[in-house]
């Protein structure tokens, strides 16, 4: 076994420069996660509200939502949204779009998200006891003020830790931005591996951030988990 080839360059892939290259990579992988679950939650809110509605356009137009991104991969999504729909775009209105990498996997991520999402928010949702709707009509509450000061912030308690793993699983699926050229966590180890020919150290240093990354969201959620069930 040739340990010296393994450790190859290890003191120049190591060096102050390039660890910040990858937590810059890292601070990128965080940033595409966060903004993609807050559009996600929101998309969230809007396809559980449509799947509960009354209204059977809205149900089908969230159950097409929801199937469409649940049922084909990310990475698909992704290069659609980066590839297709710019051809897409020109064919119709013929002007020419240019996608840029990080909107690109911001959108699709989103989108993605807000439909795991919406069938997370939809079981809180209908999880509450159905009391606190028949309480709340009674109050004079409108739909709107009912899932606004009632209903939601009930959910929302009830959901955090599968919102969290939802957080955890963005932070790991942004490296996917890495296949249209986004330079977040994932890119930066294959850009210094191939610099220095050894992919091994790099991937095993990023493999380290993922891991701190994703431990401490996940104490966090645990510590706020606990905070809420005693406020409770």
């Amino acid at each position: 076994m040739d340990i010296e080839l393994i450790f190859q360059n290890a003191d120049k892939i190591l060096s102050p420069e390039n660890l910040l290259f990858i937590l810059k990579g890292a601070g990128i992988s965080l940033v595409i996660a966060t903004i993609a679950l807050l559009f996600g939650t929101i998309f969230g809110i809007l396809g559980a509200a449509g799947k509960i509605s009354k209204n059977p356009i809205l149900r089908t137009l969230s159950t097409i939502y929801v199937n469409l991104f649940r049922g084909t991969p990310m990475l698909l999504q992704i290069l659609f949204f980066y590839l297709g729909f710019p051809l897409l775009f020109r064919a119709i209105t013929g002007e020419v779009l240019r996608a840029q990498a990080y909107v690109v996997a911001i959108a699709a991520i989103s989108l993605n998200s807000g439909a795991y999402s919406t069938e997370l928010i939809r079981s809180g949702i209908m999880a509450i006891d159905k009391g606190q709707w028949e309480a709340s009509k009674t109050l004079g509450l409108s739909y709107m003020q009912m899932m606004r000061f009632i209903i939601l912030p009930q959910a929302f308690k009830q959901i955090i830790p599968p919102m969290v793993s939802e957080y955890i699983t963005l932070i790991k699926d942004s490296s996917l931005a890495s296949v249209i050229g986004a330079v977040e966590l994932l890119q930066s180890a294959q850009i210094i591996g191939a610099k220095y020919y050894n992919y091994l150290i790099p991937l095993l240093a990023v493999s380290v951030v993922y891991l701190i990354m994703t431990s401490i969201i996940a104490f966090i959620a645990m510590h706020l988990e606990r905070r809420m069930a005693v406020s409770d």
